[in-house]
């Protein structure tokens, strides 16, 4: 499995991260939805939140940094984010959890679409859970380093 599909198939089985712009450094959580096939991740935020604010003067340099260690990736991820009309992927995307934000569920008119274009990534992925304890354990053993996964850069 490449660097790429192992990256993807991980960010899959995590539902958050820190999102924020690369300029102001102000980090809040959000849910991402991952879309290998666009080389993007979508978020759904509402109006008057910053980061609508900010896409809505036009695209911008953005970071959404990723760690989970069940799911065995840790990451720092690079790109642009701007306001999408794409009515169908928010359709797609839709679900119990974008709706407890949203007093009309979908049909909000604060709804606000983000896409996040992915442009690289530096990425620790990991053994996590068991197999880290087992790395920790054979080093304290035998004096070596432990083994815990591996580091890399991707470019989108």
């Amino acid at each position: 499995m490449s660097d790429q599909d192992t990256f993807w198939k991980r960010l899959d089985g995590i539902n958050a991260g820190m999102l924020g712009s690369v300029e102001h450094l102000n980090f809040v959580p959000m849910s991402h939805y991952a879309d290998p096939d666009q080389g993007a991740l979508w978020f759904i935020t509402a109006e008057g939140t910053d980061l609508e604010k900010q896409a809505a003067a036009g695209a911008f340099d953005a970071m959404h940094i990723v760690g989970d260690a069940s799911g065995g990736l840790w990451a720092r991820i690079e790109g642009q984010i701007e306001l999408s009309q794409d009515r169908a992927k928010l359709d797609e995307l839709w679900s119990a959890v974008a709706s407890a934000w949203f007093e009309d569920g979908e049909q909000d008119p604060d709804i606000r679409l983000l896409k996040f274009t992915l442009t690289g990534a530096e990425v620790w992925s990991t053994t996590g859970g068991l197999g880290f304890l087992y790395q920790i354990a054979k080093a304290n053993l035998t004096s070596s380093k432990p083994d815990i996964g591996e580091h890399y850069r991707l470019s989108f």
